[in-house]
C-alpha cells in the first residue's frame, strides 16, 4: 500500500510508535483500498498516521479526508424489558439523511411462534452498515443493545463483535452535560422544543400488538420511527459537548 505524490509531505514526518496499546485502530475491514492509503499517508497532531491513530482522525475531522463516518440512529421497540422473557417488536435504523431502515413483526411471525428470530437476522445486516450507532439509554448496562445482543445470541444469529461498531448514548450525554428532572427522550425533546413521540405506547396496543393485531403493529412501528428522529435531533444538540468516543456497542 503506497501513498501518491500528493500526500508525500505527510509521508515524510517521522512514525513514532505508538505508547498506548488501547489506542483506537482503524476499522480495516470496513474501509475501502483508498480509504487506507488515505489514512496510511496523512498524520495526526501526533505525527503518527491516521489508520493507528484513528481515535485522532475522529476527534480532527480533516477536510480533506474522503472518508465519513456512517452514523445510524438505532431504537428497538420490544414486548417487555427483558429479552429471556420478550421479543423485538421493531427495530429502527435512521441515517443522517433521513432514511429508515428496519421493520415490525409481521403477524403471522407471532402466530407461528417464530416471533423476532428472522427480524434479529435482518437488524444484524443492518447494524454492520454503520460505523457508529447513536442510542438514547441503550448501551452498556441499559437497554437497547444488550437487549439486541441476547436475542442475536439466542437466536444463533452474529451481533456486531466487539469494537466492529461504536456507540453514543444520548441518555448519558444528558445525564453528564445537562441539568433536567429526567433525562428521558421525551423529557429533552419537550423542554428544547424537539417533536417527540406523537404515537405514544398505551397498554392496550401493547398487548394487542403482543397477540399480532396488524394495528396496534404499524402503531409500534410508526412509534418507533419518531423515536430515532428525537435521538438524531438530541444528539446534533448534544454532540458538540462530548468526546466522538470509542465505546464499542
Amino acid at each position: 500500500m503506497g501513498c501518491g505524490s500528493s500526500s508525500t509531505t505527510a509521508y515524510r514526518l517521522p512514525y513514532l510508535p505508538p505508547k498506548n496499546g488501547g489506542l483506537l485502530i482503524a476499522p480495516i475491514r470496513r474501509l475501502r483500498k483508498s480509504d487506507l492509503e488515505w489514512l496510511s499517508c496523512h498524520f495526526c497532531v501526533h505525527r503518527h498516521p491516521y489508520i493507528s491513530h484513528y481515535s485522532c482522525f475522529l476527534r480532527e475531522k480533516p477536510d480533506d479526508s474522503p472518508i465519513k463516518e456512517r452514523v445510524g440512529y438505532f431504537d428497538l421497540e420490544t414486548s417487555g424489558l427483558k429479552a429471556d422473557f420478550a421479543f423485538i417488536f421493531s427495530y429502527a435504523l435512521m441515517d443522517d439523511d433521513g432514511n429508515i431502515l428496519g421493520r415490525v413483526l409481521r403477524p403471522s411471525e407471532i402466530k407461528r411462534g417464530v416471533f423476532d428470530k428472522f427480524l434479529v437476522r435482518e437488524m444484524c445486516q443492518d447494524l454492520k452498515k454503520f460505523d457508529r450507532v447513536v442510542v438514547h439509554y441503550g448501551g452498556d448496562r441499559r437497554f437497547d443493545c444488550p437487549f439486541a445482543r441476547t436475542r442475536a445470541l439466542k437466536h444463533g444469529v452474529e451481533f456486531p463483535l466487539y469494537k466492529d461498531i461504536y456507540v453514543s448514548d444520548t441518555w448519558l450525554m444528558a445525564k453528564n452535560k445537562l441539568k433536567l428532572r429526567s433525562n428521558r427522550l421525551g423529557v429533552i425533546s419537550e423542554f428544547f422544543g424537539i417533536a417527540a413521540k406523537e404515537h405514544p405506547l398505551t397498554p392496550d396496543v401493547w398487548m394487542t400488538a403482543n397477540a399480532g393485531n396488524q394495528e396496534s403493529l404499524d402503531y409500534i412501528w410508526t412509534h418507533n420511527c419518531e423515536d430515532v428522529r428525537s435521538t438524531k435531533k438530541v444528539y446534533d444538540l448534544l454532540k458538540n459537548y462530548v468526546n466522538r468516543n470509542k465505546v464499542s456497542i
